[in-house]
């Protein structure tokens, strides 16, 4: 599939798939579909930017490669690995046989064949759906020697094996980096980026997005979910609950065949809200009670 030609063909593609896109980030990912360009989501946990690029994967019919990171994830671990239970099987039954030479027996150890393929190394392969989407979720979880060798890769699109050589994209993949901010990444893989902050959505972007997500709630409960959990956000909490949160919260209040917002069913649900007892705890009771009111009278000047 060709990628979209417009700013507007993009938002309309994510639509398609129940992602309301802004201007501003339709305008970012059109930019690097055009240019070839990485693009590099920062945010608040929870804001979307892992599903963006699971949304574009859908929507372009290319498969999405995903690589989640962690402390500690080196290059390796992150490009390929070998099968080393299957080459001990293959050493055992040629000794067993005597009929392999140690040079053979060692270049067929270290072949395709036993070659595991981590993530970076799967979106170089070519496919016959087009460039794949390589999304390299949460960077601001590992350390900066895998930034160095990141920047590397993503430079050329091409990873080397000693045992089989250099492997280069026969078409770059289209890539998307996000990071929550948990500590800042290094300023030379953010210049071969594009960038777009991904920050709460405000109340129409986030009520459009819960009726596309969870169209089967009413859109009076849809309009009180979001005020209320618009109201906590401007609350001082730990961790402000993301548009996931919001989507998870609606379907479980959809599981209670709640019709509308209540103190008490607050009081009962708000652990698929906040995830944070000292959260929980600020938010119940009289202050639960009091957000729940401000929020039901902006719910009525809501469109």
């Amino acid at each position: 599939m060709e990628y979209p030609d417009s700013i507007d063909a993009v938002q309309e593609s994510l639509a398609r798939e129940n992602y309301v896109c802004g201007r501003a980030l339709a305008t970012v990912v059109f930019l690097s579909l055009r240019l070839g360009r990485p693009l590099f989501l920062e945010g608040e946990a929870g804001t979307g930017k892992t599903e963006i690029a699971k949304t574009l994967a859908r929507a372009l019919g290319r498969p999405l490669i995903r690589l989640q990171c962690y402390e500690g994830l080196d290059a390796s671990s992150a490009v390929y690995d070998w099968n080393f239970p299957a080459q001990m099987i293959a050493i055992r039954t040629a000794e067993a046989a005597g009929g392999s030479t140690r040079e053979g027996l060692q270049e067929e150890l270290f072949g395709p064949g036993y070659l595991i393929e981590r993530p970076l190394l799967q979106a170089m392969r070519p496919s016959e759906a087009g460039a794949p989407v390589l999304l390299i979720d949460e960077l601001d979880r590992t350390d900066e020697p895998f930034e160095a060798f990141l920047l590397e890769a993503l430079s050329d699109f091409q990873v080397t094996i000693p045992e089989l050589g250099t492997i280069k994209a026969p078409e770059p993949p289209i890539v998307i980096l996000t990071s929550n901010r948990t500590r800042e990444v290094h300023d030379a893989l953010k210049r071969r980026c594009l960038y777009h902050w991904v920050d709460y959505p405000d109340v129409q972007r986030e009520l459009d997005i819960l009726q596309a997500r969870v169209p089967e709630a009413s859109l009076q409960l849809s309009k009180e979910v979001i005020a209320f959990v618009q109201s906590i956000r401007t609350e001082d909490v730990f961790k402000k609950p993301g548009v996931a949160e919001t989507i998870d919260w609606a379907k479980c209040l959809l599981a209670l065949d709640v019709i509308s917002l209540t103190p008490e069913v607050i009081s009962d649900t708000l652990g698929a809200l906040l995830k944070y007892q000292d959260d929980i705890q600020r938010i119940q009771g009289s202050e639960a009670s009091r957000l729940l009111e401000e929020a039901k009278a902006q719910a009525k000047e809501m469109v």
